[in-house]
C-alpha cells in the first residue's frame, strides 16, 4: 500500500519551466531562480523543472538536483515546485523521484516510459513502483509523439486507485482521448491540458487545468484564460484562446524548447542557448515567434 500523499494544490496553470544555460551551456541557476520568480509574478500557480521543456535529456541528475533547490529557493514558499523524475528506468526514476523528495519538492512528474515502449501492463507497474518510493503526489505525463506509446483511459483509470497519484498531463492531442481521460478516473486525478492549445477544448470535456510553455511568456493572459472558463465565462476565455492561438502554434513550428527560448529573448529574458542535439532558432523562425507574439497581444522588447 502506498503511504499516505502530501496534501496538494497545484493550482489550475502550471508552467514547464526552460533550464536557462549561460554562455558555455552550463546550468544558470541564478537565471533559473529570476526566471521562477518572474513565473510566479506573471501568474503561475506551480512551476515545473526538469521536464521535456527544461531540456532533461540533457542535464545530469546533479544539475536536476541544483535547478529544483535553486527554484525552491526562489519560489517555494509561493509557489508548488514540481520536479520531473520520470524516464525509461524505474529504477532511475524511483531515486530521481526520492532525491526531489528530499530536497524538499511539493510534487513530481513522472513521463511515460520512452524508447522502450512497455505493454499497458508495464506502464502501470512502473508507475505504481515509483509511487509507492515516495510520499509526494504524483502527476502522470501521457505524451505518445515523444514516448512511442501511449498510455490508455484503462490503464489510467487503475493508476487513479493509488493513493498519490493524483494528476495527469494530458498530450495526446485529441480532445476525444481528454474526455475519455477525464471519464476514465471519476474524479481522482485532476486532468491537466498538455497542449496549450487545447487547454479550453480539454476544460469543456472536464480537465482542471495546463501544463502551459505558452505561460512562459503570456503567463497573466494564459492565467486569464483558464480562470475564465473555470468561473464559467466561456466566452471571454474562448475569445482569450483565440487571441493567443497564433502564440500557442508558434511555439511548436519546431521543437520545443526551441522556440519558447527565443521568445524569452524577444521579452528581454535571456535563457541562453540549447545543448545539442537542438539547435537555435533560425532566423526566419524567430520572425514568425516575434509576428504571432505581437499578433497574441505579448510585448516584444528585443
Amino acid at each position: 500500500m502506498n503511504r499516505e500523499p502530501r496534501e496538494f494544490d497545484w493550482g489550475r496553470v502550471i508552467t514547464a519551466m526552460v533550464t536557462p544555460l549561460d554562455s558555455k551551456l552550463n546550468v544558470d541557476y541564478g537565471q533559473a531562480a529570476k526566471l521562477a520568480r518572474r513565473l510566479v509574478a506573471s501568474g503561475t500557480d506551480a512551476v515545473l523543472v526538469g521536464g521535456t521543456t527544461g531540456e532533461s535529456p540533457t542535464l545530469t541528475d546533479n544539475e536536476k538536483v541544483r535547478l529544483t533547490e535553486a527554484v525552491l529557493d526562489a519560489v517555494g514558499g509561493k509557489a508548488a515546485v514540481l520536479a520531473g523524475t520520470g524516464n525509461y528506468s524505474t529504477a532511475a526514476s524511483i531515486a530521481a523521484t526520492r532525491r526531489a523528495e528530499a530536497l524538499g519538492a511539493h510534487g513530481v512528474m513522472l513521463v511515460a516510459p520512452y524508447y522502450n515502449k512497455p505493454p499497458q501492463s508495464g506502464l502501470y507497474e512502473h508507475f505504481k513502483a515509483v509511487a509507492a518510493a515516495t510520499r509526494l503526489p504524483v502527476m502522470i505525463y501521457n505524451i505518445p509523439s515523444r514516448t512511442g506509446v501511449n498510455i490508455a483511459p484503462e490503464t489510467m483509470s487503475r493508476l487513479a486507485e493509488v493513493d498519490n497519484i493524483v494528476a495527469l498531463k494530458e498530450a495526446g492531442g485529441s480532445a476525444d482521448q481528454a474526455a475519455e481521460m477525464v471519464r476514465a478516473v471519476k474524479g481522482k486525478v485532476r486532468v491537466y491540458s498538455g497542449d496549450d492549445s487545447l487547454t479550453i477544448p480539454m476544460m469543456a470535456v472536464g480537465a482542471y487545468g495546463v501544463v502551459s510553455v505558452a505561460s512562459q511568456v503570456a503567463g497573466p493572459l494564459v492565467s486569464k484564460m483558464v480562470a475564465a472558463f473555470a468561473a464559467g465565462d466561456a466566452a471571454e476565455a474562448t475569445r482569450l484562446h483565440h487571441q493567443l492561438l497564433p502564440l500557442f502554434r508558434a511555439l511548436f513550428l519546431t521543437t520545443n524548447p526551441i522556440p519558447v527560448k527565443a521568445a524569452l529573448r524577444l521579452t528581454g529574458f535571456d535563457a541562453g542557448g540549447l545543448r545539442l542535439p537542438l539547435v537555435e532558432a533560425t532566423e526566419t523562425q524567430v520572425a514568425a515567434i516575434r509576428e504571432a507574439m505581437v499578433l497574441s497581444g505579448v510585448e516584444v522588447t528585443h
